[in-house]
């Protein structure tokens, strides 16, 4: 199911998560131990999700979605725009022996999805800082942390493709900086003109927190 990917850097840094050895380096966001609770959440769902793939918007090195889906059993297509995280991702599903049930799809989210195509479970971990605070954290590349002018410009996206690619009986993990964010995502899901999914549950962790929305 995975394409031919080119190896990661020699350079790469590697850490372990969720029981996965996973590289990445300077060009790509570092992956944050606090999220291995959202990858240990999606993994509990998937236990009683309906059948299908598990889609992971803006994967980044695909540790969340990996993390995830190690011990499920199920196909994991990766979205993400930057062909850095890519080779990663890629990389890294290898050296786990996940490559066979890997797809990345190297495209913006908005453009990377069939109009019938349906997840039971969906991860989405879009930048969220605000544009304006990005110089706060020179260490991380902007394109991973950009969020747009109130930091949830792709949070939105998130939620109106959660609301057309989520399966019937189904769940959508968006991991958020805060609990205000959280709410004001809330809002959006809840206001969309004929939008369907909402926001069920919010988890609040060391380092941000993560929305589940549901249909």
């Amino acid at each position: 199911m995975s394409p031919a990917s080119s190896p990661a850097p020699s350079a790469a840094s590697h850490l372990t998560f969720c029981g996965l050895s996973i590289a990445y380096d300077h060009r790509v966001l570092e992956p944050r131990p606090w999220t291995e609770a959202q990858s240990a959440w999606a993994a509990e769902l998937l236990a009683e999700a309906p059948a299908g793939p598990v889609l992971e918007l803006c994967a980044g090195v695909g540790h969340i979605g990996l993390g995830a889906v190690r011990d499920a059993g199920r196909d994991l297509v990766m979205v993400d725009v930057n062909p850095v995280a890519r080779e990663f991702a890629l990389e890294n599903a290898a050296a786990n022996g996940l490559e066979s049930r890997v797809e990345f799809r190297l495209a913006r989210i908005d453009e990377a999805l069939d109009a019938g195509e349906r997840f039971p479970l969906v991860i989405a971990d879009p930048p969220w800082v605000r544009s304006a605070e990005t110089s706060r954290f020179p260490a991380d590349p902007v394109l991973a942390i950009d969020g747009g002018d109130d930091g949830l410009d792709l949070a939105r996206t998130c939620v109106d493709l959660i609301d057309g690619h989520l399966a019937e009986g189904g769940s959508a993990l968006l991991q958020l900086g805060n609990t205000a964010q959280a709410d004001l995502i809330a809002a959006y899901a809840a206001g969309r003109s004929g939008g369907a999914v909402t926001v069920a549950e919010t988890r609040v962790f060391e380092r941000g927190v993560v929305v589940r929305l549901t249909r």
